[in-house]
């Protein structure tokens, strides 16, 4: 694994963007916050989707300035095929973005933080439960 490094999911990036002081205290304690790329997507759609565009947008691209980007790669879109599969073959099939975001994260060997239980099924994944 990569460090004291993590990855945020997005509902952990959405709770550093809101303030909460718990998340903010938790994720202090990493040398390296990462975003996966549907991640980003993600929150820029909840910006673009929201009353305070040009606010909720600057936080964005506050929080993304302060991370590392964790892009989808040609490598990545075989973990992905490879971590889909092992679901479908499972029966235990998670959100398209998800298993993404899952992807993303054991190509690159970093935790994933996140508040989400169905990413326990990514068997190579190693995940941070925050407070």
């Amino acid at each position: 694994m990569t460090g004291n490094s993590v990855a945020l999911d997005t509902n952990q990036a959405v709770a550093i963007l809101n303030d909460d002081p718990t998340s903010l205290h938790f994720y202090s304690a990493f040398s390296e916050l990462a975003i996966p790329t549907p991640v980003l997507g993600e929150l820029i759609y909840g910006a673009l989707n929201s009353n305070k565009v040009a606010e909720n947008l600057a936080a964005v691209d506050r929080l993304a300035s302060r991370c590392r980007l964790l892009e989808i790669r040609k490598t990545t879109c075989t973990y992905y095929a490879q971590v889909r599969l092992a679901l479908k073959q499972a029966g235990r099939p998670i959100p398209s973005n998800d298993v993404w975001i899952g992807a993303i994260c054991v190509e690159h060997q970093i935790r994933l933080a996140t508040a989400d239980q169905h990413f326990t099924f990514i068997k190579a994944l190693d995940l941070v439960t925050p407070p």
